[in-house]
């Protein structure tokens, strides 16, 4: 199995608090994975490790077979790892575009003499990444919207522009902090299908953290649950909704027979 991302015995300490311990997680390439858990489980702090935010205390991150652990984000974005977060963080008073052509930054030759001298390198580069930020913005269906400030946007639009600048980075990986957060159920239901199609037509493994149940026994292949930092239950989602550990320790009675009927629905 090509496995794009292994994480081994991963730890995350905050002072007396062990935030990850021992992680182990693998996920396969061209997959849809989630990580589930109640709140403080850690699964944010699991994706600032893989991103470089943070440095494990012990274990290992090994992204296409080279070890990340450590690295910084800027030098983990360049090796094809890329991520939205839970709260929204664009550049609220930039446009759409502009937004886009900072997550391009990565990939991007030109130094500061080049573009005061305005060299034709430079020139050129800079219509390319234009032209490839106008295409970004229509493929996340925000076409007509690039000179619109990201503050401007409606909710649900924020987050395909957030992810639209994810994508600019070209990343191999697209880890999704709950990305369908404070989204009606049409809303919901048009991410999945959005989140689906970045997978087959783009060829991008994507790892999601979400809360809400019937979105990721619906659209995961493979999920690991998290509670007090520690890996307590993996599998399909039939799997995992029948885990005694996983309804006892986390979703309770009443949410597994919900997800049940999640899965029979999806």
């Amino acid at each position: 199995m090509d496995n794009i991302l292994v994480s081994t015995k991963v730890t995350k300490r905050f002072g007396g608090l062990e935030a990850l311990s021992k992680v182990d997680l693998e996920v396969r390439r061209g997959a849809i994975q989630s990580i589930i858990g109640p709140n403080g489980a850690g699964k944010t702090t699991f994706f600032n490790c893989v991103t470089g935010f943070y440095t494990p205390e012990e274990g290992e991150i090994i992204f296409n077979g080279h070890n990340i652990t450590g690295m910084s984000p800027d030098r983990v974005t360049h090796r094809g790892i890329s991520r939205t977060y839970q709260n929204i963080r664009l550049f609220k008073n930039m446009t759409a575009i502009e937004n886009i052509l900072v997550g391009m930054h990565p990939h991007l030759k030109s130094w500061l003499i080049g573009a005061i001298v305005r060299d034709p390198r430079t020139v050129r580069e800079e219509a390319e990444a234009l032209k490839e930020a106008y295409r970004l913005l229509e493929y996340v269906g925000l076409k007509g919207r690039g000179d619109m400030l990201a503050k401007n946007l409606p909710y649900g639009e924020q987050r395909r522009l957030e992810i639209a600048r994810a994508l600019a980075s070209r990343p191999q990986l697209l880890l999704l902090d709950e990305p369908t957060a404070g989204m009606n159920p049409s809303e919901t239901q048009a991410m999945v299908h959005f989140i689906q199609r970045l997978r087959d037509e783009l060829g991008i493994t994507i790892l999601i953290i979400e809360h809400q149940m019937r979105v990721v026994m619906s659209i995961s292949e493979k999920i690991t649950v998290l509670d007090f930092g520690r890996k307590i239950a993996e599998g399909t989602a039939k799997e995992i909704q029948t885990n005694p550990t996983v309804i006892e320790a986390y979703l309770g009675r009443g949410a597994a027979s919900g997800l049940g009927e999640a899965t029979a629905q999806g």
